[in-house]
């Protein structure tokens, strides 16, 4: 079994138990790209409007102290299911977010850049209070190509890390190893640069 699913072997598994198609029309005008978006503005400008952001503590796990694996799932924007365990033996980046939170705009460009870096990496987005139609247009403004479960509703993915995540820190980012376990977390908008090094970390592992 390869290390990773790519990103059209794992939208074919979303669409293969989608009972329901996402609707085309957008529910909520995202307006332009990141580089012109009034919302990632603001939060360089430090007005802290609209969300509630976390302190930007970066929290590493040793291998010894990691637990247990985490099971989760959850329905995707497109309608489909997805769950750990189709992602046994591949590295996760899992980044809780929402259209309207400015952070979140902000590092979307750079979790889209780190994603192009480590391509045995799946990256899963966990939108915690938006419809799949907006979590869907999101991802098309700012070219992201991996799924977002739609947790708004039922919080089951929250509720799985619960003690690791805070709810009302978002975005918040978690670095899962290959056995499901959390290598890292990061409260607050992501640093490229560090991310990067964490990412770094759980691909080294997958070789081991």
């Amino acid at each position: 079994m390869k290390a990773q699913l790519s990103t059209q072997v794992l939208r074919q598994i979303l669409r293969a138990t989608s009972a329901v198609a996402v609707a085309s029309t957008l529910a909520l005008g995202l307006g332009a790209c990141a580089a012109n978006d009034p919302l990632a503005s603001q939060f360089k400008a430090g007005d802290n409007k609209n969300y509630i952001a976390g302190d930007g503590s970066v929290t590493e796990y040793p291998v010894a102290n990691r637990g247990k694996s985490v099971a989760w799932s959850g329905p995707t924007e497109t309608g489909g299911i997805l769950s750990s365990e189709q992602l046994s033996g591949v590295p996760v980046v899992m980044n809780f977010w929402y259209a309207g939170c400015a952070p979140c705009r902000a590092e979307a460009p750079d979790l889209l850049a780190i994603s192009k870096q480590f391509p045995k990496v799946q990256f899963v987005g966990v939108n915690v209070r938006d419809s799949a139609a907006t979590a869907a247009a999101f991802n098309r403004n700012f070219k992201l190509d991996w799924p977002s479960i739609v947790d708004a509703q039922f919080g089951t993915v929250a509720l799985a890390f619960t003690g690791i995540v805070t709810p009302a820190a978002v975005p918040s980012t978690l670095v899962l190893d290959k056995q499901g376990r959390v290598s890292a977390r990061v409260l607050g908008r992501i640093d490229k640069s560090i991310l990067t090094t964490l990412v770094q970390t759980v691909q080294d592992e997958v070789a081991k």
